[in-house]
């Protein structure tokens, strides 16, 4: 009787628990997404075809492609350097480096976009030697890039440095040991033990550089057809009750999200295949 009594409120809690994820789920990811997408297209495929294809949001998906992709390589540069030198050397330091990659996790985007302000801006610490010599960092494309690369950078480090931290040295000794220089080692056994890890961290780190708006709302200067990008470009649009538009932008940027989640989904299973089932 006890037994009985047991697995039903086992089960009754279980149903409870996975019920109140399923509404907390469509209440605040289903329903927003139902909310843009419809939104973007009440007035028709024409007006949302329009309105994505106006100069300046032709501008903005521009120029937040070309962020990505200066800022993403330049943090699968960092990622995978930092990762190597954490996990496969002993130096002075290696705290300090760990704990300045979770930098950009604990400091508002906001005063991140602040800071580059104050030091490239006009009146900034090193601002007036660029502007000498007619580089313009702040409100142009790379005051962008420095912001967008500070607050993406520690998403492939995060994801590589556990994993290369579990598999050890192993196996770049025995290649060592064989013959094989560093740039080998790296090559052929290394880079093959962490694609999936390092893919994953690719993946996260570009939706995060597509879909930035704080510190880059800092440093851009909101100027329309050249320095906004797609999440500025919305909040433009929002705020002069173009709401087609700022819709429509806002579909494409679910749609990356969505395009993410996907994208996240296979390769985390394609990484639990080839790991054995262990994270």
């Amino acid at each position: 009787m006890r037994r009985t009594r047991g697995l039903s409120e086992g089960w009754l809690s279980r149903a409870l628990l996975i019920g109140s994820a399923l509404v907390f789920l469509g209440f605040f990811l289903l329903l927003p997404l139902i909310v843009v997408f419809s939104e973007a297209l009440k007035a028709g495929v024409g007006a949302f075809a329009a309105a994505v294809a106006t100069p300046d949001a032709l501008a903005a998906i521009r120029l937040t492609l070309l962020v990505a992709a200066i800022s993403v390589p330049l943090n699968v540069a960092f990622g995978l350097a930092a990762s190597w030198a954490i996990t496969k050397f002993r130096f002075p330091g290696k705290s300090v480096l760990i704990t300045l990659i979770d930098l950009p996790f604990s400091v508002s985007p906001v005063v991140s976009g602040l800071i580059f302000v104050l030091l490239f801006g006009a009146n900034g610490l090193v601002g007036p030697w660029f502007a000498a010599h007619g580089i313009k960092v702040i409100f142009a494309v790379p005051g962008i890039v420095l912001a967008t690369v500070f607050i993406t950078f520690p998403f492939v480090a995060r994801e590589l440095i556990p994993l290369m931290s579990e598999q050890g040295r192993e196996d770049e000794e025995a290649a060592i040991s064989l013959g094989a220089n560093g740039w080998q080692t790296f090559w052929h056994v290394t880079l093959p033990n962490i694609r999936w890890a390092l893919l994953y961290g690719v993946l996260l780190c570009n939706a995060r550089a597509m879909g930035e708006f704080g510190a880059v709302s800092v440093v851009s200067g909101h100027i329309r057809g050249e320095t906004n990008t797609m999440p500025l470009h919305v909040e433009i649009l929002y705020n002069e009750y173009d709401f087609v538009g700022a819709f429509a932008v806002a579909s494409l940027l679910a749609t990356l999200a969505l395009v993410t989640l996907v994208a996240k989904t296979v390769l985390e299973w394609r990484y639990d295949v080839n790991s054995g089932g262990r994270h």
